[in-house]
């Protein structure tokens, strides 16, 4: 508001179906609103505007208008979120046909596909990890613009390929250090955009390493993992050298319980678990003991948005 003043930055009711009813009609009428629901949970309360008015509007019309919309959604872990407050929904947003969906991993990606979401021409689900709100990196100034559907090569390697999305990238970067010293070389591949995917840039990736992992906030059964799979067998099964793997949530909701949260969510020793089996190789297992309880990511981290 200091910036841009109170007609272009302003407070909405907590009424999330009107209000982005409000938001689409705006988009319509030639602006591009960003709207903030803060939790994607509460942003539930509007996904018939969103699945049949944003979604759907450029196909029903001929293409004559479409409904350039940018919503932000904060999802993830934390803090005794609870199964109402921590829900990882990209895959079911990326079912939806006319929707655009992006997860950044790094301060430098947020600004830019934010940027590129704001422009884009369709709706877009912008999904923000709470974990990931307090990264330090470098940002480039001024206005640059990360294309949507396009994946990042975190990390090189030819032994085994490691696909993550969002806070998944930072644990995937830290089981590739760790496994370096044991001389396994993981490639990993930082999702971005969750649709389109980059299948481009995965499939260059298998093509080399022969093996895959997938890393997936969400729960297991319908998750991107699992679509990523699927898509690798049936287009690259003659170059796998052994069955892919993917490592998300179980099939229940969050607990809300300390004690109970420290079981439900994979960790790093997990994911090096996983590569050990792929790899068929007896690797030295990951035993850091964090100083902080398992359920916030750092000192910083003083409530659940």
């Amino acid at each position: 508001q200091e910036k841009f003043g109170e007609a272009r930055v302003f407070d909405i009711p907590t009424s999330e179906n009107a209000l982005t009813g409000v938001g689409i009609g705006v988009s319509l009428a030639g602006y591009r609103p960003v709207m903030v629901h803060q939790r994607l949970d509460f942003f539930l309360l509007a996904m018939d505007q969103l699945v049949n008015a944003a979604a759907k509007w450029y196909y029903m019309f001929g293409g004559q208008k479409s409904v350039p919309i940018v919503i932000r959604l904060i999802l993830g872990r934390g803090w005794g979120q609870g199964p109402t407050h921590s829900q990882n929904l990209q895959a079911w947003f990326a079912h939806i046909p006319g929707l655009k969906v992006v997860m950044p991993a790094t301060p430098q990606d947020a600004k830019g596909l934010l940027l590129a979401s704001i422009f884009d021409d369709n709706p877009v689900l912008f999904l923000e990890h709470r974990w990931v709100h307090q990264s330090i990196g470098e940002v480039q100034e001024g206005d640059y613009r990360i294309p949507i559907g396009k994946a990042r090569i975190a990390k090189k390697g030819d032994d085994i390929t490691i696909i993550a999305m969002s806070y998944k990238v930072a644990e995937a970067l830290t089981v590739a250090r760790f496994l370096k010293q044991q001389k396994v070389n993981c490639e990993v591949i930082d999702l971005r955009s969750i649709k389109p995917i980059d299948w481009e840039m995965i499939f260059a990736s298998i093509k080399k390493t022969k093996r895959l992992l997938v890393l997936d906030t969400g729960v297991i059964t319908c998750s991107v993992a699992g679509e990523i799979i699927a898509r690798v067998c049936t287009d690259l099964f003659d170059v796998l050298e052994c069955a892919p793997q993917r490592i998300a949530l179980p099939d229940n909701p969050e607990p809300t319980s300390f004690d109970l949260t420290k079981y439900y969510y994979p960790s790093i020793k997990t994911i090096i678990d996983a590569v050990s089996m792929i790899l068929k190789k007896d690797l030295i297992p990951y035993e850091a003991q964090a100083k902080l309880p398992h359920d916030i990511p750092g000192e910083w981290f003083k409530g659940p948005f």
